[in-house]
């Protein structure tokens, strides 16, 4: 029998049966499982239903369809939730793999895993990532969408894709979700649809616990377009109300679209509803008997009957119609306009290297460039080259060299007004959906978890930049582009001690290593503006996110060819200078510091020492290497040798062995002009000469 009470008009007693299935699921996998949260997934159900049956355009037959919309489950505790989705409307998640939730080598682990899972469009688990990752989302699909409309802002048919979201209390307790909620509003991204599950429930009790926020208001605030739907007279999900709220949102433009959805946790278990405890605990058999005896279901666990399952994968027709009417309004639309359909073509066609390559600036040996001013120029170079490359900073377009000149802003198109007046509007600028400068603002951990968005989709190639010592503010969204092995660009300046005066709050000393530590993310310190462009090259030929950590100060551009370098730093470390027979000792260095290895190499040389230089501009890469060219560049015979860096010692010992030495900064640096404050904390001529004799002495004894 369908669950009481429920007589709405949207769904008929096959959908209440099917829910009553779905439901019936999760608790089951959590009850085999030993852990999980039922509780929501218990109470969402019905939304979960209306959504996969009636509302998201996907097609369980082929998952990567670009015509389909993205579903984000930023609550990713309830995985439960949307795996029964996946598994009644058929993309091939088994009844036997929901039997094995949360169990080594499932495909339906504790939270849901981008790449692992056929249906789960993005990884999410830490509150508020899948929010502000939709975010990156709508914005990528919405420019693609402005590829398709062109100039007079019409895609002749093509429908528009929606990104739809399920967050609870949590996801908007954090900080990132104030953050993407402002992106969101700031960019009216009428194609984000988010439905916030108010149950007034958390792990520790109610919410009245830790807020007293009015969260609808603070949506409309940042210019959200905000319904409310009640509990139904039944205690349950009022689906009839939600089916128009989530009509009424698709509809919507202008504005994106909360949907503040009371329910009440675990219903309808007759002893866990609203219970704090049925967040994130089995309910137990008896409970579960107890709530499948008030579905009208037999208890038998992982017992789905043959014509629910006739009804729910009625979603395979559905989404095979949907993906035919997609893809021939898009031909169609590809027919009237082949100028248009080609430059769309040309955009987010993936990118070839060694074009890219070709489009590279070069940069004349000897003179000093920053290398954030090189990687500047490298991205004007690539833009013109790469239409697919876009992105922007924290506030800090200037001063990490981000912005794309006569790029145009990416804003909404009818607001020219919100322009400054230096920036570039007329035809051509690609003012609008267009536009290729994302104006982030001081959001730092939303900007990095939109970046993963904005990949996901997999159009654009997005990147992103601010100071090296406010990566911290990203580490979460870096830490997820790691997981899923996201190509991102995260451009991190004002990379030392060298910074200055701005003192020790802006001095990066312990997060190279920190960086260094997260498995899947490569950190790329170039030493000069050559390095740099490589280092962009090697960036755009990978799978995974790149850090690319750039020097404010000027340093010499190095003698050895471009070619070498680009080699060079695609390998991680290669020599820059060598001795004409044997080697007494190697320094090895990162970025701005590789010229004062240089240096101490002279000095060494006065002393009848014989040095090698080492850069080191990415230890991972390295890491990646053989073992013959590793001690080609490092000969385990040299066992005297010195790290240079300007950052905290931690990270580098693997390379340095028994004897080595560090001159580093394990502390944090000091307010005063570059050139001081980098004495001031150890970094000298001096002091890598020093530390090479020592190294050489420990070696010899």
């Amino acid at each position: 029998m369908p669950s009481q009470g429920r007589a709405g008009r949207v769904l008929d007693e096959a959908d209440e049966r099917a829910i009553a299935a779905a439901r019936a699921l999760a608790v089951d996998a959590v009850e085999a499982a030993g852990s999980g949260h039922p509780g929501t997934a218990l109470a969402l159900a019905p939304v979960a239903h209306l959504l996969f049956q009636r509302h998201i355009r996907h097609d369980p037959a082929n998952a990567s369809w670009e015509g389909r919309d993205r579903f984000v489950l930023s609550c990713g505790h309830a995985s439960i939730l949307q795996y029964t989705q996946l598994c009644l409307t058929g993309y091939g998640l088994e009844l036997d793999d929901l039997r094995h939730f949360r169990r080594l080598g499932s495909l339906t682990p504790g939270h849901p895993e981008y790449g692992h899972t056929t249906g789960v469009e993005t990884t999410t688990g830490p509150l508020g990532q899948g929010v502000a990752t939709a975010v990156g989302m709508a914005m990528a699909l919405k420019r693609d969408q402005g590829r398709l409309a062109g100039a007079d802002a019409t895609a002749d048919g093509v429908p528009a894709r929606t990104v739809w979201v399920l967050c609870s209390d949590g996801d908007l307790q954090e900080g990132i979700s104030y953050e993407a909620g402002a992106l969101a509003g700031r960019h009216r991204l009428d194609n984000l649809v988010v439905i916030w599950d108010d149950n007034s429930i958390q792990i520790e009790g109610s919410t009245g616990l830790t807020t007293r926020e009015d969260t609808v208001a603070r949506f409309t605030a940042q210019g959200w377009f905000v319904q409310t739907v009640g509990l139904g007279a039944d205690g349950d999900i009022d689906t009839d109300a939600l089916d128009t709220a989530l009509t009424t949102a698709r509809a919507h433009t202008g504005r994106p679209s909360l949907i503040a959805l009371k329910s009440q946790i675990a219903f309808p278990a007759p002893n866990a509803t609203n219970t704090a405890a049925s967040h994130g605990a089995p309910l137990g058999m008896a409970e579960v008997a107890a709530l499948k005896a008030r579905l009208g279901i037999a208890d038998d666990p992982f017992t789905v009957p043959a014509e629910v399952l006739r009804h729910t994968r009625r979603a395979v027709s559905r989404g095979a119609e949907l993906h035919r009417a997609w893809d021939t309004a898009l031909a169609e639309w590809a027919a009237a306009h082949p100028e248009r359909a080609r430059a769309r073509a040309h955009a987010i066609r993936p990118i070839d290297t060694a074009g890219a390559a070709d489009a590279l600036p070069s940069f004349e040996p000897g003179t000093l460039v920053a290398p954030r001013d090189a990687s500047g120029n490298v991205i004007q170079s690539l833009a013109d080259t790469l239409p697919r490359l876009w992105g922007g900073s924290a506030d800090l377009g200037d001063s990490n060299r981000t912005t794309i000149t006569s790029g145009g802003s990416f804003l909404p198109a009818d607001e020219p007004a919100d322009v400054p007046a230096d920036e570039p509007t007329g035809e051509g600028s690609g003012q609008g959906l267009h536009g290729r400068n994302i104006h982030w603002g001081v959001r730092e951990h939303a900007m990095a978890a939109a970046l993963n968005g904005i990949s996901l989709v997999g159009y654009d190639t997005p990147f992103a930049g601010t100071f090296l010592v406010f990566s911290d503010y990203q580490r979460p969204s870096l830490r997820l582009a790691a997981l899923m092995s996201l190509p991102v660009v995260h451009i991190w300046t004002h990379d030392s001690v060298a910074l200055g005066a701005d003192g020790p709050t802006h001095q990066p000393v312990e997060h190279l290593a920190a960086l260094r530590a997260m498995p899947g993310l490569s950190v790329v310190r170039p030493a000069d503006a050559t390095e740099t462009a490589a280092a962009w090259l090697s960036a755009l030929g990978r799978t995974g996110p790149v850090g690319l950590v750039l020097a404010r100060q000027a340093l010499p551009v190095l003698p050895t060819p471009a070619d070498e370098v680009r080699e060079g730093v695609t390998r991680g470390a290669y020599v820059v200078a060598d001795t004409d027979g044997a080697v007494d000792v190697v320094l090895l260095a990162s970025g701005s510091e590789v010229p004062l290895a240089l240096e101490a190499r002279n000095a060494l040389a006065q002393r009848d020492v014989a040095a090698r230089v080492v850069s080191v501009p990415c230890k991972e890469w390295f890491t990646e290497q053989d073992a013959a060219y590793r001690d080609a560049v490092l000969p385990p015979s040299v066992r005297a040798r010195v790290v240079v860096e300007a950052a905290c010692a931690f990270g580098w010992h693997d390379l340095l062995g028994e004897y080595g030495r560090t001159v580093t900064v394990d502390g944090f640096g000091t307010s005063a002009p570059a050139a001081q404050a980098m004495a001031a904390v150890g970094m000298t001529e001096g002091a890598v000469v020093a530390a090479a004799l020592e190294s050489l002495s420990a070696a010899s004894s």
